[in-house]
């Protein structure tokens, strides 16, 4: 029996796909110790800068295909921290954070699009203070990287501006010659350091 070679080529081919290995994005989790989440605010005629300490993320890598990564990434608001004790009382309390009852501040991706050399647009949910809105955050990606231990890493950086208000977060004082004690645009600088998960040898 003559068989159409142009259909055989394809039976081989449909022969070989399960066999084809699929490409998986790599898990890379965020390395608290030398990545860091912090912000400032205008106060009277300055700034107040502050950090969280305790944060956590995931970054989930497709080097072929940046668009389809993702990320996760949160926040324990009680660890807001601006180096004055009874600054940061009042910050965690209900005219702020209110830490109790909203003790998560989370980003989940939905959408990666370039936007330039090593830059993109990471478009997701951000929820803070129990408000969640659709945001599109600018990120640079820092590069990769091997540590003295054998580690694969990946830098990543975010910086933007988000309104406080938006988020329920309206706590203010006026001044008696006009104005308020506090701005309403808190500045948001987040750089992450990221360590690749390890496979798992093969058992």
């Amino acid at each position: 029996m003559n068989l159409n070679p142009r259909l055989a080529v394809a039976a081989a081919a449909l022969a070989l796909l399960p066999f084809t290995p699929a490409v998986a994005a790599d898990t890379y989790s965020v390395d608290g110790a030398h990545s860091e989440a912090s912000f400032q605010v205008k106060h009277l005629v300055g700034k107040v800068r502050g950090h969280f300490a305790d944060f956590k993320g995931t970054v989930q890598v497709d080097p072929a295909k940046p668009e389809a990564s993702s990320v996760e990434f949160s926040i324990q608001a009680a660890s807001i921290d601006t180096a004055n004790a009874d600054r940061d009382k009042h910050l965690k309390n209900a005219d702020f954070f209110d830490v109790e009852k909203f003790p998560e501040i989370t980003f989940k991706s939905t959408k990666i699009a370039p936007a330039g050399k090593d830059k993109y647009a990471v478009t997701g949910t951000f929820t803070m203070h129990g408000v969640s809105k659709t945001v599109t955050l600018p990120v640079a990606f820092l590069g990769f990287g091997k540590d003295p231990w054998g580690n694969e890493r990946a830098g990543f950086e975010v910086t933007t501006t988000l309104n406080r208000k938006d988020y329920g977060i309206s706590w203010n004082k006026a001044l008696d010659t006009g104005g308020y004690v506090l701005g309403d645009d808190v500045a948001v600088t987040i750089t992450l350091e990221t360590i690749k998960k390890k496979d798992k040898p093969a058992s």
